[in-house]
């Protein structure tokens, strides 16, 4: 496994919300009682005066940021990928999505890796509710480097959005140079190679990394593309891939239905490429409690399987 650095995602996020907080008197931050997970909790302990407690009513803290957006304000929503999603579905739809509000929302605890917490918490549908919303960006940052180059930029771009992490601590992937050039809805190649590519996103870009690495070593060349983007696709960069490797695997810690996985093929499809293609993810089942590490081996959702389903495509 990587001897790289970890660091929280969730730490990365908070503390980029105090840097912009001083730069932009107009930011305000709402929380749905869950402040010491995110770590909107740092800005909350500075600006208190443009921080707001929701309370366990998400549905409300929804209507509540798209009025401040309609003033003028620069509200970030945070809270669980599985209430910043499914339990406001229609505040979202209706006052952010289709008002077009100027709302970013970014949850934390995205995926099966928040563990031993159970389906009730395990959010594998999230990237395709909000892809499907007219107006919305979805965006899944990979590690706490992008979480900070991120942030700057959704503060920095007209219209709703949607961002999410995981849990857990992560391997550092970036230094602040490799992002200097980071554009929202444009991938990036962080490995080369000829012979299969993998499209991964979130917490999966790493794995794909480690996997790289292993098919060095037996002579198989792989690409790695970090898409942390879902919506709008970089489908320029999937084309490419589709016609310079012989085979393209997806990697998202969500459904295979609906969101990246779902996404890449509708743009191979349609633009006629014809490359051998699987999505590796939750396959349309709900996802049992156990530690990440064991949940992630059980829905082949690390390197061991990225290698294996490489092989298995290249035969």
């Amino acid at each position: 496994m990587t001897d790289k650095k970890m660091v929280n995602p969730r730490n990365a996020y908070g503390e980029t919300l105090v840097e912009l907080g001083k730069k932009n008197k107009n930011l305000v931050v709402l929380d749905a009682d869950l402040s010491k997970s995110t770590k909107t909790i740092n800005f909350a302990k500075t600006y208190p005066e443009r921080f707001f407690q929701m309370g366990i009513a998400e549905a409300n803290m929804m209507s509540a940021a798209a009025g401040f957006a309609s003033c003028g304000k620069l509200p970030f929503v945070s809270t669980f990928a599985v209430f910043a999603t499914g339990r406001v579905y229609d505040q979202v739809r209706m006052d952010i999505a289709y008002s077009c509000a100027n709302v970013k929302i970014f949850a934390t605890h995205g995926g099966i890796s928040v563990g031993k917490d159970g389906v009730s918490h395990q959010m594998i549908e999230d990237f395709a509710l909000m892809r499907v919303l007219p107006n919305m960006t979805v965006i899944a940052p990979s590690d706490a480097m992008q979480v900070k180059k991120i942030v700057n930029l959704m503060a920095e771009t007209i219209g709703p959005m949607y961002a999410r992490i995981g849990r857990a601590d992560a391997p550092l992937i970036y230094n602040e140079r490799d992002l200097n050039d980071l554009k929202i809805g444009k991938g990036l190649i962080i490995r080369d190679g000829a012979d299969i590519t993998f499209i991964c996103t979130g917490t999966m870009v790493e794995p794909a990394l480690e996997a790289h690495d292993i098919l060095k070593k037996q002579n198989i060349s792989a690409r790695v593309v970090d898409m942390h983007t879902i919506k709008p696709l970089d489908n320029s960069l999937l084309i490419k891939c589709g016609k310079e490797t012989n085979a393209i695997i997806t990697a998202e810690e969500h459904s295979v239905i609906g969101g990246l996985g779902g996404a890449v093929a509708e743009t191979l499809a349609e633009n006629s490429i014809n490359t051998k293609f699987y999505r590796m993810g939750i396959r349309d089942v709900f996802c049992e409690s156990g530690s990440p590490a064991d949940l992630l081996e059980k829905y082949k959702l690390n390197e061991k399987h990225m290698v294996l389903f490489a092989k298995k495509m290249l035969k």
